[in-house]
């Protein structure tokens, strides 16, 4: 969907993935490339190898395989002679894990996405606190995690995790203020039930 918000961003592309798009997107590679496509915008397979420190070989070849799903197309536009261009075909990926309850192997790969991005989430965070250190005070302050832990049922976590995404969206959809220290900000959302370690 294309249409403009009033004085905002185009609407976000997205796609509920499909069992052979999870099964695909399933290795970390293609993640990587998906995911800097979606914030950076259009690339070749060249661009994107030395971004991601990684040879145009294995590049192209995991590019074709996102494209043979439908979750990366080629940039017709930007493309001149032989070289490529490609860019992500939708800005937001959505599944629910149940989908695939009845595909083993689309299961396993829900539970390898659902893996790297809390690997992802570690990452972001430690690269973070690494620099910290240097950034403003006030972006240090305005950082940061927490947790808490409520009591609820499936029906009203659901709810909570639909909030909390509505809320995401405002931000994300409305106009962009002039901020002169504005950057771009990585929020992860994760509410999961508390599993008490076996002892």
């Amino acid at each position: 969907m294309d249409d403009e918000h009033p004085g905002g961003p185009p609407a976000p592309r997205s796609v509920q993935l499909d069992a052979r798009q999870v099964r695909t997107l399933a290795h970390p590679l293609r993640m990587r490339l998906l995911g800097t496509l979606r914030l950076d915008g259009p690339a070749t397979a060249t661009a994107l190898a030395e971004k991601l420190h990684t040879n145009t070989g294995a590049t192209s070849y995991h590019l074709r395989q996102l494209a043979e799903v439908g979750l990366v197309t080629e940039d017709l536009d930007r493309g001149a002679g032989r070289q490529r261009w490609w860019q992500a075909a939708h800005d937001i990926s959505n599944f629910e894990p149940t989908d695939f309850d009845d595909d083993p192997d689309a299961r396993a790969a829900v539970q390898w996405i659902q893996a790297d991005q809390v690997r992802l989430l570690a990452e972001q965070a430690e690269r973070w606190m690494a620099v910290a250190p240097g950034w403003s005070r006030e972006w240090r302050d305005a950082a940061g995690m927490g947790d808490m832990v409520l009591e609820l049922g499936p029906a009203r976590l659901r709810a909570l995790n639909d909030e909390l995404w509505q809320l995401l969206e405002r931000y994300r959809d409305e106009a962009t203020p002039d901020e002169r220290d504005a950057r771009s900000v990585h929020v992860f959302l994760a509410a999961f039930p508390r599993v008490e370690e076996e002892r």
